[in-house]
């Protein structure tokens, strides 16, 4: 899933090669992909783009006081294009779901919103004012953004397991299953440790390994062409989705707590006092 990082970056690819562009049209593959029916998206036809940023993990469009909001949930991306093609994309072919032409279409750049697998997560919203999104409205501090006293009493007033309270958008925004994995491991924690117990000097270590991960991946992925930023994310990670390698700090095998749907990775020498982690899914295997 594109975090807070990838976001950015394409946030700041939109501010460098669309602004000052016109929005000649907009292609919808896949109606379901919108979340909102008023404004319509062809009220955006001929208005230019004025900015682009960012909430959390939405990227947010500026053109001309409408606002595109797009959240590229787990398997969504943006593809940028110096050439689109004209021709309409025909509904429910392949993973395109929107197309946005800056320029005339077959000879303007622009962009593509793709969405790869069968779980569908891709959601866009056309409106007047981003709060207007519920996500955004909901959306706990910015984890670049967020002073580190700030980042005290937010973890401060929860009892959960520290990993799922940074990546929990109404706790801290920004933050997902990938940067998390890299943020514990730098500060040495647990992920199962609980985000309302930490002392003084634990927050200061994960605070700061929180802002030095997410700098760092910011500075690696702006600049990068779009079509790039996944493969630049993946070679930036230290332990996230490197189970079964050595632990590039100490040499532990990276080992992995899966899930239903997702998993974690973590270093039982660096972050949980050499102590595996339980597995449900592995000890259920194992009976």
């Amino acid at each position: 899933m594109p975090e807070l990082p990838e976001v950015e970056a394409l946030a700041q690819h939109i501010r460098e090669h669309g602004v000052g562009r016109t929005v000649a049209r907009i292609d919808v593959a896949s109606l379901s992909v919108l979340k909102t029916v008023s404004p319509p998206w062809t009220e955006l036809h001929g208005k230019e783009v004025s900015g682009a940023g960012r909430h959390g993990k939405f990227l947010d469009v500026d053109i001309e006081g409408l606002h595109l909001i797009i959240h590229l949930a787990r398997a969504g991306w943006l593809r940028w294009a110096d050439t689109l093609s004209a021709t309409p994309p025909k509904p429910g072919r392949g993973p395109l779901a929107l197309r946005v032409h800056l320029g005339p279409p077959g000879q303007g750049p622009g962009f593509d919103l793709t969405e790869a697998g069968t779980k569908k997560g891709l959601a866009v919203w056309i409106v007047k004012d981003p709060a207007e999104v519920p996500g955004i409205a909901a959306l706990g501090p910015d984890a670049l953004a967020v002073t580190r006293d700030e980042f005290a009493e937010v973890l401060a007033g929860h009892n959960e397991r520290l990993k799922n309270a940074l990546t929990t958008q109404r706790i801290l925004a920004g933050v997902g299953n990938a940067y998390s994995d890299e943020i514990l491991h730098m500060a040495k924690l647990s992920p199962f440790a609980t985000a309302g117990k930490l002392t003084e000097e634990q927050v200061d270590r994960l605070y700061e390994s929180m802002r030095a991960i997410l700098t760092s991946a910011v500075e690696r992925s702006v600049g990068q062409h779009a079509a790039t930023l996944k493969g630049e994310k993946r070679s930036g990670l230290r332990v996230h989705g490197r189970t079964g390698t050595p632990c590039p700090v100490c040499g532990d095998v990276v080992r992995e707590v899966s899930f239903a749907d997702k998993a974690f990775q973590y270093c039982a020498t660096c972050q949980t006092g050499g102590k595996p982690l339980a597995d449900r899914r592995l000890s259920r295997l194992l009976k």
